[in-house]
């Protein structure tokens, strides 16, 4: 057989991560994974996009939106779905869960429940590399809540300044929660980051083509030596900010914004690139798939008790029973 094309390999991971995250979905509605999460579903163009213009080497530092730039980068869906039922065989034994799940072997710095946190991870990873002359990049992904936030400023100008290898990818969705990015954000958020030295640009966050171009364009220009970039991905969620808001009543949104959005679907769009065969037979996987995570995810088992401290040291050290840290 020969190489899969790229139209393909893109489908295949929006494929994936929609129906993780439809998946995911229905079972916090039923509390089985506790405390819900943050959908991704209609934003799946933008990890796939991306990370599609990465090699294994590179890393990523994520959101509390997180679990499609984790599939995207290549984790497990079963060791994912896993940690979000909170199992100790999950990608971080059950300790992460939705908001915190990390693969460090895949390059993936983890999920971040603060606003904004992975900018400032990404660039010092990227600096590490540009220390040890390693030809490896850094991604940063945020939204557009997170634009104002000190940290992702002060990421941006340090990265500047040293011309580090770094992306930064804000998901730009229309809204920092429930509050529309107009009534948060002054000016253009591409012109804000250009103001800094960053390459910006803004692209279509609903097209996975037209990211994983505009991704790929960025990764050169980090890796020739030329310094950080920033891409602006226009993207929606077709679900609220969290599963929380599928049982309540909401009104930020109305139904025409949200029917104008999902006429736009990116897994629509990247299926048409695709010969219709072949779109079934990726269907058929990744549902196959998915269900073998589901079925994994349930028989794993909680972490005990007694456990509550281990893991908590890189090197293996432990605490003494009975003293708390």
């Amino acid at each position: 057989m020969g190489a899969e094309s790229r139209a393909v390999r893109l489908y295949r991971t929006m494929r994936l991560i929609r129906e993780f995250e439809e998946r995911c979905l229905a079972m916090s509605l039923t509390g089985e994974i506790v405390g819900g999460i943050h959908p991704y579903i209609g934003q799946e163009a933008v990890a796939a996009g991306v990370c599609a213009a990465l090699t294994k080497d590179d890393v990523v530092a994520s959101t509390h939106r997180g679990h499609g730039h984790v599939l995207a980068k290549g984790a497990d869906p079963k060791r994912m779905l896993a940690e979000l039922l909170g199992t100790t065989d999950g990608l971080n034994r059950g300790r992460g869960g939705s908001m915190h799940a990390a693969d460090v072997g895949l390059g993936v710095y983890g999920a971040n429940g603060i606003v904004g946190a992975g900018a400032p991870i990404a660039a010092g990873a990227a600096w590490s590399f540009q220390q040890r002359g390693e030809d490896r990049v850094a991604v940063a992904f945020f939204g557009d809540g997170a634009l104002s936030q000190g940290v992702v400023l002060e990421a941006f100008n340090l990265a500047a300044l040293w011309r580090l290898p770094v992306v930064f990818v804000c998901e730009n969705n229309g809204y920092a929660t429930s509050l529309p990015v107009g009534r948060a954000l002054a000016g253009d958020p591409v012109e804000r980051a250009a103001a800094f030295g960053l390459a910006a640009r803004a692209v279509d966050g609903m097209d996975a083509e037209a990211v994983a171009d505009a991704a790929a364009q960025a990764v050169e220009r980090c890796r020739a030596g030329g310094g950080p970039a920033y891409l602006e991905c226009r993207t929606y969620r077709f679900h609220g900010h969290h599963s929380y808001e599928e049982q309540v009543a909401l009104n930020y949104r109305d139904d025409a914004e949200v029917g104008d959005w999902r006429a736009r679907d990116p897994l629509r769009t990247q299926s048409t690139r695709v010969d219709a065969a072949t779109v079934r037979a990726v269907d058929a996987e990744i549902t196959a798939l998915i269900d073998e995570a589901v079925e994994f995810a349930r028989a794993g088992r909680a972490p005990e008790p007694h456990e509550a401290l281990d893991h908590l040291y890189a090197d293996g050290t432990t605490t003494r029973p009975g003293v708390m840290i």
